[in-house]
């Protein structure tokens, strides 16, 4: 497993996507080998630039390594993709790995993998994929030896060779006792805390390392539900991840001159204002200060997107250091914890005879006037059951049985984040095997408390065949009446949802249906957004029933959950992919 936070915002890794750009724009996207009249293939090297060593040993886990290295491969792939990327024939090659500078002062843990001679590592590979995720890595754990002192450093010096390949030369730079940033801990979200509310963030750190920083960074960063009003002249601002509502970020890059002593505390000028948007709903504001010198500065706020602040300059102020443990290395508060959603599931009305197929539109829809975007559990989707009319059988839907022996009864999943407008349609194709008066069949959610679900009342849904028109249907808030065509699919205000688009959320998956529906809500909101429905990781039948109302979704992979509808207990799973989500 790689650790997410090797990674830092600004390491080298951030080249892998140039390197993949520059691939496409040569035409050379899925060549298979390097003829002799066509340029090497590019393969990026990454990992972090520079690592501190404390000099008490606390800069890290015991037994953890504190450098990872990976290989962005040529060409491009979707790391949301349900299929893996065909791999780039070579003929082999080798990575080289030289922590000789680091002599005298650290022991280093080099990888088994490799072929290792004292300070030197060879990793001999062959496989290679487009992007990051299927590559090799190599961990190195870094050790200090007794006779280290404050102020020693050295370069790990990383090179790769292959035939038809060209790698990038990339270092690491180790210093000992170096500044160690720790962030000052984020205060609870205040009593009363409302959505649309603004959140005071006191930004600040402490130099716990044995030596002075000469010019720091902050960098803060807010999800979708999240922004910040005042604008400052010595930060830069942008937008990451445009097009992936889980990975969105509103991004403040700000530079401080000046040197910054060990052992000493410093808080900004002012607090950060943290505006919540009225559909915000455990969103995350995250902080932290890293020691980066003016040079450094610069060049990162003149990375591409990033526009220049206007107003005041925000300062640093050296402050009372306060307890050692109002100090920590991560800080980040989820705003706001009060807010709700309503999720409203509504089915249909049909009529038919004996022999006739029929089409039912079951939706799912949220009336607000919160989002529920799973950030925390990277996206879980949401589930619920449908229950099938006695004297009908399914011929085609996007979801799936139970089980083989629960022909009668499916579970449908769908996509998070799901936004504050959206509403999904699952489309089911019944055969009406016999004509049974007024069958009905009932949509649920799980049945558990909700805290976030602000109306309950319409979190159930119903099927109704041929009907008399004296069924009862509790908790149904629109769906359709008519005749043998008719399927309704009118929401609970009686007219169509569709208020930016429509987007096909589903896709054909290994049981033969679709696991998500129809978006007919578009992404509007403050960002762009992705898919909006969208596939069970497995295929329909896997996925995880996550809970209608938590921001940490209940379910994770391996989590067992009960549906009321049946009292059936499902064991559910999910695939997991390499990386977290940088803040």
């Amino acid at each position: 497993m790689r650790p997410s936070s090797l990674r830092s915002p600004w390491t080298r890794a951030a080249v892998a996507g140039a390197a993949a750009a520059g691939l496409a724009a040569a035409g050379l996207a899925g060549v298979a080998h390097a003829a002799d009249d066509q340029p090497p293939l590019p393969v990026t090297i990454t990992g972090p630039d520079r690592v501190d060593l404390a000099l008490d040993g606390a800069e890290g886990e015991p037994g953890r390594p504190q450098i990872e290295l990976g290989l962005t491969g040529p060409g491009e792939y979707d790391p949301d993709s349900d299929t893996d990327p065909e791999p780039i024939p070579n003929s082999g090659y080798k990575v080289t790995i030289d922590a000789t500078a680091l002599k005298g002062f650290a022991k280093v843990g080099l990888p088994d993998s490799c072929d290792v001679d004292g300070l030197v590592a060879v990793c001999r590979e062959s496989s290679l994929y487009p992007g990051d995720i299927h590559n090799p890595f190599w961990d190195i754990r870094l050790d200090l030896l007794d006779t280290a002192e404050a102020g020693d450093h050295g370069t790990i010096k990383v090179t790769g060779k292959g035939e038809g390949l060209e790698f990038n030369k990339h270092t690491v730079d180790v210093l000992v006792g170096g500044p160690e940033l720790l962030k000052k801990k984020l205060p609870a979200e205040p009593a009363g805390f409302r959505p649309g509310d603004t959140y005071d963030a006191p930004l600040g750190f402490r130099n716990v390392g044995s030596m002075p920083a000469h010019g720091v960074v902050l960098r803060f960063a807010g999800t979708r539900g999240l922004s910040f009003p005042e604008s400052y002249d010595n930060c830069s601002y942008a937008e990451e991840n445009k097009d992936n509502l889980i990975r969105y970020r509103q991004v403040a890059l700000c530079t401080f001159e000046g040197e910054f002593l060990h052992g000493m505390a410093y808080e900004l000028s002012e607090p950060v204002e943290v505006k919540t948007a009225d559909f915000a709903l455990g969103d995350i504001f995250t902080y932290g200060f890293d020691a980066v010198g003016a040079e450094a500065a610069d060049e990162l706020r003149a990375g591409a997107g990033h526009r220049k602040g206007t107003g005041r300059t925000l300062t640093l102020e050296p402050v009372e250091s306060g307890h050692v443990g109002d100090y920590s290395k991560y800080a980040e508060i989820d705003l706001p914890t009060q807010n709700t959603y309503d999720l409203d599931l509504t089915g249909a009305r049909v009529a038919g005879e004996q022999g006739e197929t029929v089409t039912v539109d079951v939706r799912m829809s949220n009336h607000g006037p919160a989002w529920i975007g799973s950030l925390r559990a990277g996206g879980e989707p949401l589930g619920f059951s449908v229950q099938i009319p006695e004297g009908a059988s399914v011929v085609d839907s996007p979801c799936n049985p139970v089980n083989d022996e629960s022909p009668s009864e499916y579970l449908c999943f769908t996509n998070t984040p799901f936004l504050e407008d959206d509403a999904r349609t699952f489309p089911f194709e019944l055969r009406i095997d016999k004509v049974v008066a007024g069958a009905k069949g009932k949509i649920a959610l799980p049945d558990h408390d909700n805290p976030w679900e602000g109306d309950p009342s319409n979190d159930t849904g119903w099927i109704v065949l041929n009907g008399t028109g004296d069924e009862e249907t509790p908790g149904d808030s629109g769906g359709g009446t008519g005749g043998p065509d008719t399927t309704g699919g009118t929401d609970a205000t009686g007219g169509s949802q569709t208020t930016g688009g429509t987007g096909t959320t589903g896709g054909s998956d290994t049981a033969g249906g679709t696991t998500g529906g129809t978006s007919t809500a578009g992404t509007t909101g403050s960002t762009t957004g992705g898919t909006t429905g969208g596939q069970s990781p497995q295929g329909g039948r896997g996925g995880v029933l996550a809970s209608t109302g938590s921001t940490v979704l209940l379910g994770s992979a391996g989590a067992a959950l009960a549906l009321a509808a049946g009292g059936v207990l499902y064991a559910v799973s999910r695939r997991r992919r390499t990386g977290g989500t940088a803040a």
